[in-house]
């Protein structure tokens, strides 16, 4: 696993030195610096080109959400991931870069999550992808709010959407998670990347591994996932089409 280099800026001392110490813990970041407000920040961002910056919100002169805007706007920005105490500025936050919203005091778990979802979108990522291709349809990443907090889903860790009563589950690779929005909803945004294969049952195209047999029944494989939508008979010859223009 690659070493993710990370700046963290808020103007507490304690803070700073608590977020320190979770990351050595983690062993996979490199601490590059530290700064106390948004115009030291953009100085340190320009000399060491971090990977993730945690960024604090309310600070003297700039806030933090003015910085995250600047940043966001750069060619190839870092990762941002939030770290404050006020939950009213999430949806602010994630109309810039940020791939996590954390508030204080962040647990060492909150945080280490935070980084495993920031790692999807790192500047060194996403340069080894770059090649010129289009961007794809809908956004890079989906919201879900729960009681654990705001949590952002990259779209392409995500295997499939299956409908469940009357919660959709996303099933990705880092784990499953409940979000808020209808199937049908999603595969107007993201049908480009998903196919449908049930009537409660949407699978990432790019993660299809293959068609299993249960019985009468015809079930999808993914990679990376333990999930496996069933296939319905009505879709089962357009899907069976599919695969074998990917083989």
């Amino acid at each position: 696993m690659s070493t993710l280099s990370v700046l963290i800026v808020d103007d507490e001392p304690l803070a700073r030195a608590r977020l320190t110490r979770q990351l050595q813990a983690l062993g996979d970041c490199e601490l590059l610096g530290e700064a106390g407000d948004a115009e030291a920040a953009l100085a340190q961002v320009d000399e060491l080109d971090p990977d993730l910056v945690l960024l604090d919100i309310e600070m003297p002169g700039r806030s933090g959400l003015e910085l995250a805007r600047e940043l966001s706007a750069r060619p190839n920005p870092p990762a941002l991931i939030f770290c404050t105490a006020h939950d009213e500025f999430a949806l602010p936050a994630f109309a810039t870069s940020a791939v996590g919203y954390l508030l204080k005091p962040v647990s060492a778990a909150q945080l280490g999550e935070a980084i495993a979802r920031a790692r999807n979108l790192s500047k060194p990522q996403l340069k080894a992808v770059a090649g010129g291709q289009e961007k794809p349809a809908g956004r890079s990443q989906i919201k879900a709010v729960s009681r654990r907090g705001v949590q952002l889903i990259p779209v392409s860790a995500v295997r499939c959407f299956v409908a469940d009563s009357k919660y959709v589950v996303a099933h990705h690779d880092g784990g499953e998670t409940i979000l808020d929005e209808s199937l049908k909803e999603l595969e107007s945004e993201f049908g480009e990347r998903f196919v449908r294969v049930h009537r409660n049952a949407l699978v990432a195209v790019q993660h299809i591994a293959g068609l299993q047999k249960q019985g009468s029944n015809y079930c999808v494989l993914l990679d990376g996932v333990a999930e496996r939508p069933q296939v319905s008979r009505r879709l089962l010859a357009g899907i069976k089409s599919l695969i074998e223009e990917m083989a």
